[in-house]
């Protein structure tokens, strides 16, 4: 099994606002990758997201794009 890995940083939910990225984790049970991330505009704590949902493209107005997107590295 090959680990899906990702960049730390910044990055812009396609709804506008911004979530610093940690890094990536593994479900004790299932092993399924989830991106482990935070939003910056509350502080309402860490969260977790199927890797696999997050690099998805979404549709809006008729145009697919990315559900995040990296604006700034964190190193």
């Amino acid at each position: 099994m090959t680990k899906q890995q990702i960049k730390p940083g910044t990055y812009r939910h396609y709804k506008g606002k911004d979530y610093q990225v940690i890094g990536t984790a593994q479900h004790s049970e299932t092993l399924e990758t989830l991106v482990v991330y935070k939003p910056l505009y509350n502080d309402s704590g860490l969260w977790v997201r199927p890797f696999s949902m997050f690099t998805e493209n979404v549709n809006l107005d008729g145009s697919e794009v990315p559900r995040f997107h990296l604006i700034d590295n964190a190193y």
